[in-house]
């Protein structure tokens, strides 16, 4: 069971290519990747659109899209050019077991009402010592309309993401990022919703959020995640984001 928009994949399409969220994700997601390399193709489950398969492909990792989702599989296919692309859930694909040297799950296991059983699910079809990327949003207090309307189940904290994880897998790094992006969606999601008077999907427009027009704060934003990605770079862990990210390992 997966809870997710069923416009979401052509949504986030219009926005990524012009966002700098999507990007600067991008970013540290393959930073993260080049500190701790894959051994061998990578799959990224519930992938959309194939906007960070195609980045992982274009910087050297072969990786195939896994999406569950006909808008997201046909977009990865024909606009994003990517040539392995199975349009399908996790479970129906019929993987057989220890046979993905690598997963990436970017931001997908907040919209599992069962993460820990996705997580064991993913752990059987992976090889011994499979590589797992991952990101999720973070932390409870950020909680707010845009996670209702986007599908989450929750938001997650450092210690619980780890207390999920270490059952089967060993955690090589584990890091907040977009603590840039705290006040902002503080102000503009968070409080609104705990107020009751945010709409749906809080007071900006997701193009607004995403700066798609880009503009001096979105000028400020892009200068202070630089800094944030060059942490990430070093393999530093940072306490705060609206955002973590973590590498783990499968347990041999």
């Amino acid at each position: 069971m997966l809870s997710y928009p069923a416009d979401g994949n052509q949504q986030c399409f219009m926005l990524e290519d012009r966002s700098f969220w999507f990007q600067h994700r991008n970013d540290c997601i393959l930073a993260a990747m080049r500190r701790h390399p894959p051994g061998g193709p990578v799959l990224d489950v519930g992938g959309g659109n194939g906007f960070v398969t195609r980045r992982m492909i274009d910087e050297g990792f072969p990786a195939t899209l896994l999406e569950p989702g006909q808008t997201g599989a046909a977009n990865a296919k024909t606009q994003r050019k990517l040539s392995d692309v199975i349009c399908s859930t996790l479970d129906d694909a019929g993987f057989p077991g220890n046979s993905i040297a690598a997963v990436g799950l970017f931001d997908v296991l907040e919209h599992i009402p069962a993460d820990r059983a996705m997580l064991a699910s993913l752990h059987e079809v992976m090889r011994p010592g499979g590589m797992l990327y991952l990101t999720v949003p973070a932390f409870d207090w950020l909680w707010s309309s845009s996670d209702v309307y986007a599908g989450h189940f929750r938001r997650y904290s450092p210690s619980g993401l780890a207390e999920l994880l270490l059952d089967r897998f060993d955690i090589l790094y584990s890091t907040c990022f977009f603590g840039a992006l705290i006040l902002p969606i503080l102000v503009f999601r968070a409080l609104p919703f705990r107020l009751g008077f945010a709409r749906r999907t809080g007071v900006l427009t997701a193009e607004t959020e995403h700066g798609v027009k880009g503009g001096g704060m979105v000028h400020l934003a892009r200068r202070l995640l630089a800094g944030e990605l060059r942490s990430i770079e070093t393999g530093r862990a940072l306490k705060w984001g609206t955002s973590l990210l973590c590498v783990a390992r499968k347990k041999r």
